[in-house]
C-alpha cells in the first residue's frame, strides 16, 4: 500500500489518496469498468475478451464472468434487472444474467466496435455508440432495434443521459456533441465541442452542467440549459477518455492517454490532484477508464493491463 500527502491546489482544498490495490490478471489492455450489485465488487472488460469480477476486500485474482470472444469495450449494469450489457469490438451486445451468470442474448447488428452503452429504465431504452459512426437505440424489453442514426463518418465513443432522462448527449468523432430528445429521438441541438474527436461526454449529476473531453486534451464545461460554453480547460497533455463522479458528486476524475488520472472539484472545476506513475505509482501507459465507487474508492485501468484501486480522502 502506497500513500501520498495532500496537495494544496488552486481551489485551496486538500485531498489525500492512497493506492490500496493493484490487480493483475488481464492479458490485454483493459477498456471497460462497471459497478457490481455487490458494493464491494466491480467488473472490468479487456482486450483478452474476458469480463472479470474483482473484490475490493480481497487481494486475489478475479472471477471470470464470461468470455465473449471479442475485445470488450463497454459494460453497463442494469440493477433493475440484474443484467450486464457487454459491448464488443465485433459490434455485438451480449446480455448476461448476473443471478445465473449466464448469457441470455447476443445481439449482432453493428459491424464495428461498440464503444459505449447506456440505458434508461424509465423509458425502456438502451443506447449504443459505435465505431461506424452510428448511434443506435434498442428496446430494453426485447432488444428490438428502435433507431439506428448515422451521425458522422468517424467513431462515436460516448453517451450520457441528463438527470431527468429527458435528453441524451452523444460525443462524435467529428468533434461535435449531439443532443437528442428522449421521447422523439429528434436531434434538438449540436455543439461544435472540440477541434478533433469528442471522446467523452457526461452530464453533471446535479443537472446544471455538461462536461465534454476531447482528443485535443481539453475539458469543456457547458450549460445544461442552453449549452453555451462556460469554461474550456487544457486538462491533460493528450486525449481525454473518461469521466467519473464521486457518489456525492463533490469530485470527479478524468482519465487520459497521457497516462494520468486527475481529480477535480465538481463545484468549481479546479484540479485537486494528479495521479501518475512517477510520483504516485500510477499507470505505465494510457489510462482508458475510471470508476468511482462507494466509500470513495476510485478504480482506474488502461493499456498496461493493470486495474488499480485508489482510496480518495477529502
Amino acid at each position: 500500500m502506497t500513500s501520498y500527502k495532500p496537495e494544496i491546489m488552486p481551489s485551496g482544498k486538500k485531498i489525500f489518496f492512497e493506492k490500496v490495490r493493484t490487480y493483475k490478471g488481464h492479458e490485454g489492455a483493459v477498456y471497460a469498468l462497471e459497478k457490481s450489485p455487490d458494493p464491494d465488487k466491480f467488473f472490468s472488460g479487456s482486450g483478452d475478451k474476458i469480463v472479470a469480477e474483482w473484490d475490493l476486500k480481497k487481494d486475489e485474482p478475479a472471477k471470470a464472468l464470461v468470455n465473449v470472444g471479442a475485445i470488450v469495450y463497454a459494460l453497463r449494469h442494469i440493477p433493475e434487472k440484474n443484467e450486464m450489457l457487454i459491448g464488443t469490438s465485433a459490434g455485438a451486445i451480449h446480455v448476461v444474467d448476473l443471478d445465473s451468470r449466464k448469457e441470455t442474448r447476443n445481439i449482432s447488428f453493428h459491424k464495428s466496435q461498440l464503444f459505449n452503452l447506456q440505458y434508461s429504465f424509465k423509458h425502456g431504452k438502451v443506447f449504443a455508440a459505435t465505431g461506424e459512426g452510428n448511434f443506435s437505440v434498442w428496446s430494453l424489453d426485447d432488444f428490438s432495434l428502435l433507431y439506428n442514426i448515422k451521425l458522422c463518418n468517424e467513431k462515436v465513443r460516448s453517451i450520457s443521459l441528463n438527470k431527468d432522462h429527458s435528453a441524451i448527449a452523444v460525443a462524435c468523432g467529428d468533434g461535435t456533441v449531439r443532443l437528442f430528445d428522449m421521447i422523439s429521438m429528434r436531434e434538438f441541438h449540436r455543439i461544435e465541442a472540440h477541434t478533433l474527436s469528442a471522446n467523452c461526454v457526461c452530464f453533471h449529476p446535479e443537472g446544471n452542467y455538461l462536461l465534454t473531453g476531447g482528443r485535443d486534451a481539453h475539458m469543456k464545461i457547458w450549460s445544461a440549459e442552453d449549452f453555451s460554453l462556460i469554461r474550456s480547460i487544457p486538462a491533460h497533455n493528450y486525449a481525454l477518455y473518461a469521466f467519473s463522479f464521486s457518489p456525492e458528486a463533490d469530485f470527479f476524475a478524468t482519465a487520459s492517454r497521457d497516462k494520468t488520472i486527475k481529480i477535480w472539484d465538481a463545484r468549481n472545476f479546479e484540479m485537486l490532484q494528479r495521479i501518475d506513475k512517477e510520483k504516485s505509482g500510477g499507470h505505465l501507459n494510457s489510462v482508458n477508464n475510471v470508476l468511482w465507487l462507494q466509500n470513495n474508492y476510485l478504480v482506474s485501468t488502461g493499456d498496461d493491463r493493470s486495474v488499480l484501486v485508489w482510496k480518495i480522502v477529502p
